[in-house]
């Protein structure tokens, strides 16, 4: 088996101010030329479950209310998987190229979590036009900006 040396590139910062990306130093160049995009893709680091038993799990019992009663862990966004690897769309706020921090609107990433990468959001390439959904999650909201005002607290079973 292949092995893969991964190495964070800064870390998430969620306060009462807000939530912001906040860079090692020797990668703060490569945040040039990163204005103009509204929106990043952050790959990060689901560090928290970052543990052995955690990267056996395969499958699990319905995690949402209304999806099939088993479901490969793939066919879910569980932070429970083989490799704790995220991806989540945030907006960008703002910039600061000196400190390398970049202030976003939102993500599911917890305070602390490692950053892997950061790769600017393209419509070219990261949307999709007509995506299709299993009925069970078909009321789900259709973009981020939906998602801000949906009850997503009646969807989990946990």
């Amino acid at each position: 088996m292949t092995v893969f040396e991964v190495r964070p590139v800064g870390k998430i910062s969620s306060t009462e101010e807000g939530t912001c990306i906040k860079l090692e130093r020797q990668y703060i160049p490569a945040l040039t030329a990163l204005d103009g995009f509204s929106h990043i893709n952050v790959i990060w680091w689901f560090s928290e479950f970052d543990y052995e038993e955690a990267r056996t799990v395969l499958e699990t019992e319905q995690p949402y209310k209304k999806a099939p009663a088993d479901m490969g862990i793939f066919a879910t966004r569980s932070p429970i998987r083989p490799n704790p690897v995220a991806l989540t769309v945030s907006e960008v706020i703002g910039i600061d190229y000196e400190n390398g921090v970049i202030d976003i609107a939102y993500t599911d990433a917890d305070d602390g979590s490692p950053v892997l990468d950061i790769k600017p959001y393209t419509p070219s390439l990261d949307r999709v036009e007509d995506p299709h959904v299993p009925d069970w999650c078909g009321h789900w909201p259709k973009s981020l900006e939906g998602s801000a005002e949906f009850d997503w607290e009646d969807e989990f079973n946990f």
